[in-house]
């Protein structure tokens, strides 16, 4: 199976992928400040979904 191209995406679908990426690091810092200072289970999972994100868009795998 070849590697996954996100620029033979439809333009609609990339233009959230672009969105998505931008929008990912204000999330994650703001969710990191929040789950350090009120940590409930519901942050924490929240902030690891989000460090998952920024690194598959850093490793570019998506």
């Amino acid at each position: 199976m070849g590697k996954f191209y996100r620029y033979k995406l439809p333009p609609w679908l990339r233009h959230w992928i672009f969105v998505i990426e931008r929008c990912t690091v204000p999330l994650m810092v703001y969710q990191i400040i929040r789950t350090l200072l009120i940590p409930t289970t519901l942050d924490v999972f929240l902030t690891g979904i989000f460090v998952g994100i920024f690194f598959a868009f850093y490793l570019d795998w998506i």
